[in-house]
Order: C-alpha cells, then structure tokens, then sequence
C-alpha cells in the first residue's frame, strides 16, 4: 500500500514524496481509511509509528474539499505545550500551499498574540485545554464550526487531570461531529470515558502493548550515588549521536545538565520552571545539534519528535510502564535503532519485574564496564541484599561505605 491509494490531492501528494514519505505506516494503513469516511475512531499505537500524520492527513485531505475558509474546523487537543508546538508543526509544513491555516493555542506565552492571530481566521486549532478554555471564556474563539475534534495522547490528558476542562470544552462543540482518539496507552478506566464521547467508533490496536522491537532495553543496578558516574561513563563510552536523560525532579534536570556541561558534554535541561521561550529555545538548539544531551523531566516524554535520538536513559526510574514507554519511545522512531538504558535502584524492585512482563524479553546481567550495544544470554534480575552488619562488603551502601561488588546490568534483547 502507498499513499496514492486514499486518493489525496496531488499536492499532499507532492508533498509527501517531497518530504520523503514513500508508504504508510501500519497505524497510517488502518486509520486513514475510515477518518476519510467520517467515521469516529480510537486508534492504539507505540510513540513513534505516525499517529500524528494518521489523523492529519486525512483531516487536511477534508479540508482542501471545503469552500469555508477561516472558520476553526478541526480541534486537536494535547496534554503538552511540545506536543502541541509538533504537531501544529507537522501541519503546517504539509499544508503549504493549500491555503489552511494551523493556529497554535497553549498557555507560558502571550495570550495576545493568539487571540490576534485567531481573529484573522484559522481552519485548525492545535490547543492544550487550559489555555483553550481561557479563550472560550473570553469569546476569543468560536468553535462553533467545528467538525472534527481530536483528542491526541488521551491517557496523559486524563492522567494529568484535563477531565473538567475537556467535558467544558466538549460542551461548546456542535454534537454533529466526527471525534478520534489516539494514544500509545490506554488503561481501563481512560477507555469507559473515552467510548462516552465517540460514536460507534472503530477500533484500531497496531501492537501498542508490545516493546518496540527497534530499541534494545538495557538495565543497570546501580546505588543513587553512582548515577553520575554512571551516567558521565555511559554517554563517555557510547557512540551516542543524541541522548534525552529524564529525572524525577526538575530540581535534578538543572542540576544534572550543570554537571555535564562542566564536564564538557553539551548538554542543557528542560523542565516545567522553564518560559515556553526558554523551552522552546533548548528544543530547537537539541533538534539541530546545539545540544546532544538534553536532562528532562516528563514533560518532555511526549511532544518531541527527533529522528536522531539514538538513546533514551531513565535516570530516575519512571513512576509507571506508560511512562515507561513513552519515556523510551522517543527513541527508535521512523524505522530508527535505538537504546534505551535505565538506573534501577534496589527500591525500584517492583517496577522492575513489572516492565520485565512487558518487555519479555532476555534478561542479560553483566559488569558496567563492559557495556556492549547488543547484549544477548540469560539471567536473573536479583539485587543484592542489603547486610546492615557487614555494610563495607554490600553491593549497595551507605554514605560511609564502598562498594567492593561491580555494578550490574541487566538487559532486554530483542535481535537488534
């Protein structure tokens, strides 16, 4: 299959080929189809397959069609201001020359701008809910037109407690409109208050539940004081081209990227304390090389689309598996190899055997000093108990203690 089969315009066409996209992908085959159709759909897909061009696309296609110009007719929502800023990106760049305007709606920059640009008349609005609302509330925007509504990484805007401002939002929408719903996770109780929204809707799961299989999954034992050195060896060591390191804290991610760059890394923070131009500002200087490291906070596990990451590293372990991967799904995208590495702490025991079910994959255990990019074998995921007597000869020690045991690493190999 390729994308002449949907019948789009020539210039979306002319378009695609020019940008580089020769087929679909399996999430871009299945969804486009019934999008062009009208119909309401949930569509399940890994971080990185084309879920963004999946709905695009056809909505763009749905446009061209339509004489109204300036009216907001397609609404997408997104948890994030980065997702929004990629997304609102990624139609713009294939919209040119269509004559359709793509307007970007979040809050951390002046709501004046967005209000001047939306009275000059826009086709889609790309807005996280908060600021969005702002905008209703003041009768700055009327999405009174709108015909199709998008609700684009679900269980983060659930999760992150968007449900008030969505339903307040939904509200103000016609009730004769096509809703989709995509998102690389989807846990029980986001799906009962999606399928409350949409229509009859079809139903579209291309393996969002499997690992990707272009990333290698590489776990190290590792105490909270040897993270640093850890990590100074790691991206030493590795034939890394471009590395996103997450924290916890954002406190951590200022303090991590100082370090490295005294270090001689390029390396720079992005976190929630940061301006929206200070954020976006990083972002461009990682997407063209300014920086190859970048120490983030979760904020940036969705909305940053680079080719060229070629390792993720879970610093502090993430707090679920859907965090899991979408922290690690920003790497091995658009048929890339990638790694992603993660710190696990004896705490972290739980969520260890935890992401071990997903992964099901080989478990490999060996020194940190010989980190290999393909691990392969089999062994077990034991930490080493904690001997309150004898702390000295404990692979996991106080302050006051050394370790004499080598680190251990434990790995997830799926051939690549």
């Amino acid at each position: 299959m390729n994308f002449t089969d949907f019948e789009f315009t020539s210039h979306i066409l002319d378009v695609l080929k020019s940008l580089g996209y020769a087929k679909p992908t399996q999430i871009q085959q299945q969804a486009i189809r019934p999008i062009l159709d009208g119909k309401d759909l949930i569509g399940l897909a890994q971080t990185g397959t084309g879920k963004t061009a999946a709905f695009s696309l056809p909505l763009l296609q749905q446009l061209s069609e339509t004489s109204s110009r300036g009216l907001v007719k397609s609404l997408i929502l997104a948890p994030t201001r980065e997702l929004a800023n990629q997304t609102a990106g990624f139609i713009n760049e294939f919209s040119k020359g269509l004559a359709i305007k793509c307007s970007e709606v979040y809050g951390g920059v002046s709501k004046t701008a967005q209000v001047k640009q939306l009275k000059n008349g826009v086709d889609i609005v790309v807005a996280c809910p908060g600021r969005l609302l702002d905008l209703i509330n003041c009768r700055a925007i009327d999405l009174s037109n709108v015909d199709s509504l998008v609700l684009d990484e679900v269980d983060q805007m659930f999760d992150k407690g968007f449900l008030p401002d969505l339903k307040r939002i939904i509200a103000k929408l016609p009730q004769a409109r096509q809703n989709l719903v995509f998102s690389a996770t989807m846990p029980k109780e986001v799906k009962v208050l999606v399928e409350q929204i949409l229509d009859d809707p079809s139903r579209i799961s291309v393996e969002h539940k499997k690992p990707n299989r272009n990333i290698s999954h590489l776990f190290y034992t590792v105490n909270n004081q040897e993270k640093t050195n850890l990590l100074r060896s790691i991206l030493d060591g590795r034939d890394i081209t471009q590395a996103i390191v997450f924290t916890r804290t954002k406190y951590k991610a200022r303090s991590l990227a100082f370090q490295l760059s005294k270090r001689g890394f390029k390396a720079a923070s992005l976190q929630g304390n940061m301006s929206q131009n200070q954020r976006q500002k990083t972002l461009d200087g990682f997407k063209c090389g300014t920086y190859t490291v970048l120490v983030a906070t979760d904020i940036a596990a969705r909305g940053i689309d680079v080719a060229g990451i070629s390792h993720v590293i879970n610093y502090d372990m993430p707090d679920s598996t859907e965090m899991y991967t979408h922290r690690t799904g920003r790497t091995g995208r658009a048929n890339r190899t990638g790694q992603a590495v993660t710190f696990a702490s004896p705490e972290n025991h739980t969520m260890l055997k935890c992401l071990e079910k997903i992964l099901r994959g080989k478990v490999v255990s060996r020194p940190a000093g010989s980190i290999s990019k393909d691990e392969t074998g089999q062994a077990g995921m034991n930490f080493p108990q904690k001997n309150t007597k004898r702390k000295r000869n404990s692979a996991f020690t106080g302050r006051r203690g050394k370790s004499t045991h080598p680190k251990r690493a434990v790995a997830f190999n799926f051939g690549i």
